[in-house]
């Protein structure tokens, strides 16, 4: 059964559809995992700002294509992780839907999670009875939710979001992306581990 990923900003022309784009291109190589993106307040068929695709072919990514929508509680229940990209959206995620929370994170926040807890991902993976690369990383987002509480914070709870470029200046943009990109491969990279677990 596909493994679904949501990313959620508030417009979804700038910060999650660049998400979106990062963990699709690292996930290729599973053929039932999708990955999709909508915004809290979204600029309804809106595309990607000029700045935001220029950072996004830096990585050979075209986002051209994309067109903004916003979030439903279809979305939210459809997701197996959704990833936001600040604590707002989070919170705004599971105030729609209580049941999400333990599958919700920020993007930053699962990145840190994921890093702290990777040790552990071969034996919750066989624990789980995880019998297909998506299964494994349904184990993995259980550890991730099951230890969130035991990995310390950053020192400033801002280190969770993802500054919002939109309508600010290129450096503003620049930095956003610099936020971004490692936590979206942080993350890519965790999945992967715990799907390749599931035949080690």
């Amino acid at each position: 059964m596909t493994f679904s990923i949501l990313s959620v900003c508030t417009g979804n022309i700038c910060r999650s559809p660049v998400a979106e784009l990062l963990l699709a291109q690292s996930l290729a190589s599973f053929a039932d995992v999708s990955v999709s993106s909508a915004g809290t307040g979204a600029l309804v068929g809106s595309g990607v700002p000029e700045q935001a695709q220029r950072l996004a072919a830096g990585e050979g990514i075209d986002a051209t294509a994309h067109r903004a929508r916003q979030i439903d509680a279809g979305m939210i229940r459809g997701a197996d992780l959704i990833v936001t990209m600040a604590r707002d959206h989070r919170r705004l995620v599971v105030e729609a839907l209580p049941a999400a929370m333990r599958r919700t994170f920020t993007l930053r926040e699962l990145a840190r999670i994921a890093d702290a807890v990777e040790p552990r991902l071969p034996q919750a993976v066989a624990e789980s009875g995880a019998s297909s690369p998506e299964e494994g990383m349904r184990a993995a987002i259980a550890l991730a939710a099951a230890l969130r509480g035991t990995v310390e914070p950053p020192a400033s709870p801002d280190e969770f979001d993802i500054v919002d470029p939109y309508r600010r200046s290129d450096e503003t943009y620049a930095r956003s992306f610099e936020e971004l990109r490692p936590a979206a491969y942080q993350v890519a990279d965790f999945l992967t581990k715990a799907a390749r677990a599931v035949s080690a």
